[in-house]
């Protein structure tokens, strides 16, 4: 099938813009959460998006609806994380292994009232990018322009508490409000990402990109810009690979992105080497 045939199909399309959408989003939080040692919170949001997506589909909801329900159910959940390490005096490892322990006892609860683990929920652990919607396609629109609109906006601040928070508390930063500010964006990039690589590799597609712009970019912005252009590399040839070779799309594209990850570290070995 000619490479150009492909690009009409129509979920194709939606599949494409959708992934490129989420892979920017998720790299650029990555290196803020990846600099800041948060790279797990993706992984904690992504269990309890599974639990809400378990109650959703309990619920009966439509796909589009299904989003609608996590997302409050994630926010709340991220917040809660920074409530706990705030007020219960505990790591923030911790507080995101008892978050993402309740979201998924309480998904494999509600998976077990309402007949245990079928398709549609398997879609959602697992990803099925090539099924999004018009509906879902327009909801990652307006999200990823909110969360985008956003960093912009707080890029100072979100920079500052990311390499000096005592320093930025200092200088009259709302350290505790950004922090929240960054955890809220992080939830709603989990609850999009779900349906590119499926709500069990969620985290990897927050981390490994901006992994991997560390390894060759210099300065922060130009690793932010890196990260997004690899994120979007896996995810587009991941997409186009996984139609041709009828594999999983959200498999292809997290082994597309460790695949760069260790172009860019080998590069980075081999460069130092030679410069010796």
């Amino acid at each position: 099938m000619p490479i150009t045939e492909i690009f009409s199909y129509g979920f194709m399309q939606r599949a494409l813009l959708a992934g490129v959408l989420v892979g920017v989003l998720c790299a650029v939080l990555g290196v803020f959460l990846v600099l800041r040692r948060l790279s797990l919170i993706g992984d904690g949001l992504s269990h309890v998006t599974f639990g809400s997506v378990a109650l959703a589909l309990a619920l009966r909801a439509k796909p589009l609806y299904v989003t609608l329900v996590a997302l409050p159910i994630v926010l709340l959940s991220s917040l809660g994380i920074l409530r706990l390490t705030d007020k219960a005096r505990i790591y923030g490892d911790a507080a995101i292994g008892i978050v993402s322990a309740a979201g998924i006892a309480g998904g494999m609860v509600l998976a077990g009232v309402s007949g245990g683990f079928n398709v549609d929920l398997f879609s959602y652990l697992f990803g099925n990018i090539l099924a999004i919607s018009s509906g879902e396609l327009l909801l990652a629109l307006l999200l990823f322009f909110v969360v985008m609109g956003t960093v912009a906006r707080f890029y100072h601040e979100l920079f500052a508490i990311t390499f000096d928070e005592d320093l930025a508390r200092c200088s009259g930063i709302r350290v505790e409000r950004i922090n929240g500010l960054l955890a809220v964006l992080t939830a709603l990039t989990v609850v999009l990402a779900m349906k590119v690589v499926g709500i069990l590799l969620v985290s990897s597609l927050l981390i490994i990109p901006a992994v991997t712009a560390l390894q060759v970019a210099r300065g922060f912005r130009t690793t932010m810009v890196a990260a997004a252009l690899f994120a979007v590399t896996a995810v587009v040839a991941g997409i186009i690979l996984s139609f041709v070779l009828n594999l999983p799309a959200g498999g292809v594209i997290v082994l597309l992105n460790i695949l760069l990850f260790m172009l860019a570290f080998s590069w980075r070995r081999l460069s130092a080497v030679s410069g010796r």
